[in-house]
């Protein structure tokens, strides 16, 4: 069933857990995450980043979303993330997307703000939910990622809890994405999170925290950061890593003939396992049953 992200996220306010946001970048990707869902009960997001366009057109990929989302028997939001370009926003809402995400981090604060505030008016005319963002992911920024053998970045990378106070009442989002210590893409070594920002940002913003960079991050952490207040985290680097490498096994041991058709159930299978894990640590089931 398709909803918004906002109602997603008070459902995880009230129960205290985490929402996993799954980029998609193929119908097999889909299969995987609401398979998972389904069997575990729990809502999810599905999420396309303009990034992967070299992979799949958002023009292909989002109406197969939303009809998927439709039909999923749990709670589907369906979110485009990292939007920086008003007429991609729009693409999506004119999709039936329920989400977007304004990314006006690499701006000034009154130029992010700004944006952000154009962001939520247009969502407004389709009942959609935004996410905004207050400070850096990136990997040029952080060097928590093992890069140049550093293991911190500045602090102003990191989310300040008085802007973010300021940013939420400015531009009326529904959820912020912070920056506490996490990157995208593959970690290099052990990141270093500020766990007391997240605190510190939920004592100054009455609203859902989004991570993002969730890949690679221990089971500990994720508990962590979801008791300090993260709603929401994104996901997507680990899992298509988990369907790549089970199907270089599998092919290694299939003989001389590969089917493609076999490729695609392959990938399935490990990304589906993949998101069981991540679904089951990010609402407590793992915690409860151990």
């Amino acid at each position: 069933m398709l909803v918004t992200m906002k109602s997603i996220l008070n459902l995880a306010e009230a129960r205290n857990i985490a929402v996993g946001a799954f980029n998609i970048t193929s119908l097999e990707g889909i299969q995987a995450v609401l398979g998972a869902a389904e069997e575990t009960g729990q809502p999810v997001i599905l999420q396309f980043a303009p990034v992967h366009e070299t992979i799949i057109p958002l023009s292909i990929m989002g109406p197969i979303m939303v009809m998927m989302a439709e039909h999923a028997a749990v709670p589907v939001a369906v979110h485009l993330d990292h939007g920086d370009d008003f007429k991609k926003l729009k693409q999506a809402l004119d999709m039936g997307f329920t989400s977007i995400m304004y990314d006006g981090s690499a701006l000034s604060f009154e130029e992010n703000a700004a944006g952000t505030q154009i962001a939520v008016e247009l969502a407004a005319a389709y009942g959609a939910s935004v996410e905004g963002e207050i400070g850096a992911m990136g990997r040029e920024e952080f060097k928590s990622v093992g890069e140049d053998g550093g293991n911190q970045a500045s602090e102003s990378c990191y989310t300040d809890p008085d802007q973010a106070e300021s940013f939420t009442s400015l531009t009326g989002i529904d959820a912020l994405a912070c920056s506490f210590g996490t990157v995208h893409g593959l970690y290099l070594k052990k990141p270093n999170l500020d766990l007391d920002r997240i605190s510190r940002i939920r004592d100054k913003v009455a609203l859902p925290i989004v991570m993002h960079g969730g890949s690679g991050i221990s089971d500990e952490d994720f508990y962590q950061c979801i008791k300090r207040g993260v709603r929401k985290i994104n996901y997507y680097t680990y899992l298509a890593k988990a369907g790549g490498m089970y199907v270089k096994e599998k092919a290694a041991n299939a003989g001389d003939v590969v089917f493609y058709h076999d490729v695609t159930l392959w990938g399935v299978e490990a990304m589906k396992k993949d998101v069981l894990h991540t679904i089951q640590v990010f609402s407590g089931m793992e915690q409860k049953e151990s």
